[in-house]
Parts: C-alpha cells; structure tokens; sequence
C-alpha cells in the first residue's frame, strides 16, 4: 500500500485544524505535501507539526541558523525533499548563496572526518570528555 496525500477538502476536522494552523503560521494558502502525508496518521501530523513550531520558533539561534542547520542535517541525510524544503526556507530567512557555499563546504567537511574518526577508531582526547 502506498500513502497517498491528504487534500484540505478530504480531510477529517481534526486533520484541517493542524491544516489551519499550519497555513495561519506561515502565511500560506495551502499546506506542503509533506503535511498531506504526514495527514495520513493525524496523531502524529498534530505532534509532528507542535514539535516543529516549538524547536523552529524563535529563540537563542536565529532563524536563518535554525533553517541553515536543518539543511545540513537534511543533506548528511540524503533527504531530497528537506534539502528543497529547508533551503527555500533558509533563502527567505536571509541565507546567502555565499553562505550556502559555506555551509556545504563544512557539511563536506565534517562528514569527511566523521568518516575517518570512525575508521581510526580515534579515542577522544581526555580535554574533549
């Protein structure tokens, strides 16, 4: 069986009320294709959609670096949907095409010596524990 999205028109009242909120939010007319899905188990739609609010909303980092290390995760990741999603919204948020380049080169780099940590087996030096 293969999910199939959730339009506004066919969704249950508890499922057009994250809808409501969602497109209240962030000032849309319709939801993204990843809640449409996620519409398919309205439990976890309603929590998935409280987590991100709360995690996503303001706070000590700016939005521009919450979106900005959502799309590394999302690239270490291989999601293709989060790097579209998450890079649009770290654009509008303010990120640059420079600071793009950064952030790749960085995601580049870490996971590259990830990579090597783990194939080493380097033991964390006593200043880092």
């Amino acid at each position: 069986m293969k999910p199939q999205p959730i339009a506004y028109a066919d969704a249950s009242p508890e499922v057009k009320a994250v809808y409501d909120d969602i497109m209240q939010s962030r000032g849309l007319t319709d939801v993204n294709n990843f809640w449409k899905y996620l519409a398919n188990d309205p439990k976890g739609l309603k929590r998935t959609w409280e987590s991100v609010k709360e995690v996503m909303a303001p706070g000590a980092l700016d939005p521009v670096v919450k979106e900005m290390v959502y799309l590394a995760v999302s690239v270490t990741n291989n999601c293709g949907y989060c790097i579209a999603s998450h890079s649009a919204a770290a654009a509008k948020a303010g990120m640059t095409p420079e600071m793009f380049a950064e952030l790749m080169a960085v995601v580049g780099m870490a996971n590259e010596t990830n990579r090597l940590v783990n194939g080493y087996r380097v033991p964390v030096d006593p200043q880092f524990a």
